[in-house]
């Protein structure tokens, strides 16, 4: 596959990390938030229809919008909305992460890819920021954004061509690694890149594959010995 693309990038939440070990470090949180957190997804899920609806629309205060959506779930004026969200999600999620761990072989594969000759970009739903040098890996690539600076939140077209924009390579010669069909590999290809899709042990045992990826993995060391071969 190496000579059909000249980027890896990655989503994060789910993809990089198991997403059990993010939510089994939550509990704490959810247990005093939890009527926060339903709303915050109800308020995800709003944004997305909208999304859907407006393809290609992007918004130039995305945490603004997100506010205005949110504010009438919670009975709170926009501006209480947003500090809540800059507070709960952006800032105490900071801590949550510094504890979870990514698969085992992420790193190599950064290091093998990049070592090859490909760019490396991340783009995730929520900012990067939040997971600090995402574990040494950040320093690594040449973009990483959260969607929500772009805009719209994936799998809007948005996000994507603005990670291609960020490489410098048209979208047909990124190869992008996510865990959502939906959001990631819908998305994705979309917009023309090549898509990879992490499955769990189960499924790679029985031999699923992602319906519409282009890759479906288990591990990261299966995804860089098919991405360099």
């Amino acid at each position: 596959m190496i000579q059909d693309i000249d980027a890896v990038a990655f989503d994060i939440d789910g993809t990089l990390y198991p997403d059990w070990s993010f939510r089994v470090r939550l509990g704490p949180f959810l247990a005093a938030h939890a009527f926060f957190l339903i709303r915050f997804g109800e308020a995800r899920r709003t944004i997305r229809r909208w999304q859907r609806e407006n393809p290609g629309v992007a918004h130039d205060d995305f945490f603004a919008w997100q506010a205005s959506v949110l504010a009438p779930l919670l009975r709170c004026p926009d501006s209480e909305a947003r500090a809540l969200v800059d507070r709960l999600v952006y800032g105490e999620w900071k801590g949550v992460f510094k504890r979870v761990r990514p698969y085992p072989g992420v790193t190599e594969a950064f290091m093998a890819f990049r070592q090859s000759g490909l760019k490396l970009g991340i783009l995730s739903d929520f900012l990067p920021s939040q997971k600090g040098d995402v574990w040494g890996l950040a320093p690594l690539c040449d973009a990483v954004i959260g969607s929500e600076e772009t805009g719209a939140l994936k799998p809007s077209p948005v996000p994507f061509l603005a990670l291609a924009n960020a490489l410098g390579i048209p979208p047909s010669r990124i190869l992008y690694v996510g865990n959502s069909p939906s959001s990631d590999v819908a998305g994705a290809k979309a917009v023309g890149m090549k898509t990879a899709c992490i499955v769990g042990p189960v499924s790679a045992l029985f031999g699923r594959t992602v319906p519409g990826a282009d890759i479906s993995f288990s591990s990261y060391r299966q995804l860089t010995q098919i991405v360099l071969k």
